[in-house]
C-alpha cells in the first residue's frame, strides 16, 4: 500500500531507568506513573524480579513483597515510557550512513595549523589546507666579497630579502639559517655565486650543516663573470644550521659578485614528504 503524506523520520528508542535509595521497607515511590507492575522491570541487585510475585506497582506506588535493605542496589526499567528522538545516538554514524555530497564546506572545520592534517573549508586556500612552506629564506651578499686564494670563505649573506621565521641570523661571522623548534623536516635548499673578475679559477661552493659540508656546486673552467649554481633536499633536525662558503684558486684574492643577489642561499619546509 503507498504511503501518502511525509515519510516518517526514523526514530531511536530508549528506556527511561530510575534508581532507588533503598532502606528497610516495601514502600517506594516510581518517578513515572505505571497502570500496573508489568509495565517496570524491577531489579535487586542485578536480579530481575518476577512481577505480581515480587512486586505490585500502581500509579507512581511501588509496593514489595519483602522489604529491602541499606545495603541492596535497586532499579527498575520503565518498560511502558520509551524516550523517542529523531537524533542518531553518538557516536553511531560512519561513512556509509553519509549520502555523497551530503556534506556541506560551512560543516567542515576552518581552523587547524599548517601541520594539521584536518582538512579545512572552501573558504580557506589549498596551501593553508596542507600547510605553508615555512620556514623560509633567502638571503644575499650586500657587496662584492673578496675571497682570499687557495681558502674557504664564509659567505658573508648580510642582505635578507626572506626570512619568514626570523631563522636567518644575518650578523657577521655568522650568515646562517637554523631550524626553528617544532619545524624538522625535509628542506630544498638552493644556493650559487657569480664571480666578478676570475680568469683562470676554480670556484667550488658548499652547503655545511653543522660545520660539516653536505653539498657543493663547481665550476673548474674560469672566466670573468662565471658562475656555480646548486641545489639539495636536506633532511633538517631542530637545532641544525646551514652556512655557505666559496673556495677559489686562481693565484690571487677574488671577488664574488653582489649585484643582481647572483651569491646567495635560500631554502623553504617541504609538505609532506
Amino acid at each position: 500500500m503507498p504511503f501518502i503524506g511525509n515519510q516518517p523520520a526514523l526514530s531511536y528508542t530508549s528506556f527511561a531507568k530510575q534508581d532507588f535509595t533503598t532502606s528497610a521497607t516495601t514502600s517506594y515511590t516510581l518517578d513515572q506513573p505505571v497502570a500496573n507492575e508489568n509495565e517496570i522491570a524491577l531489579f535487586i541487585n542485578f536480579v530481575r524480579q518476577e512481577p505480581t510475585t515480587a512486586y505490585t506497582a500502581s500509579g507512581t506506588s511501588l509496593t514489595l513483597t519483602s522489604a529491602t535493605s541499606a545495603s541492596d542496589d535497586m532499579y527498575c526499567v520503565f518498560l511502558g515510557k520509551a524516550v523517542q528522538t529523531v537524533n542518531p545516538p553518538n557516536g553511531s554514524v560512519g561513512t556509509t550512513q553519509l549520502a555523497d555530497s551530503s556534506v556541506s564546506l560551512a560543516k567542515l572545520s576552518a581552523t587547524g595549523t599548517k601541520d594539521s592534517t584536518t582538512f579545512l573549508r572552501g573558504d580557506n586556500t589549498f596551501a593553508s589546507a596542507g600547510g605553508d612552506n615555512t620556514p623560509a629564506f633567502f638571503a644575499s651578499i650586500s657587496s662584492d666579497q673578496s675571497i682570499p686564494n687557495n681558502s674557504t670563505t664564509l659567505v658573508a649573506l648580510a642582505t635578507k630579502v626572506l626570512d619568514t621565521d626570523s631563522a636567518f641570523d644575518n650578523t657577521a661571522s655568522n650568515y646562517k639559517f637554523t631550524v626553528p623548534s617544532g619545524e624538522a623536516g625535509n628542506y630544498q635548499i638552493n644556493f650559487g655565486i657569480r664571480n666578478s673578475n676570475f680568469t683562470t679559477a676554480r670556484i667550488d661552493v658548499q652547503i655545511k650543516k653543522n660545520g660539516s659540508e653536505v653539498v657543493n656546486a663547481e665550476n673548474a673552467s674560469g672566466g670573468n663573470y662565471d658562475t656555480a649554481y646548486g641545489g639539495a633536499i636536506l633532511n633538517l633536525s631542530v637545532g641544525d644550521y646551514l652556512q655557505m662558503y666559496v673556495y677559489q684558486a686562481s693565484g690571487s684574492s677574488q671577488n664574488i659578485f653582489s649585484a643582481r643577489n647572483s651569491c646567495f642561499m635560500s631554502g623553504y619546509k617541504l609538505i609532506g614528504v
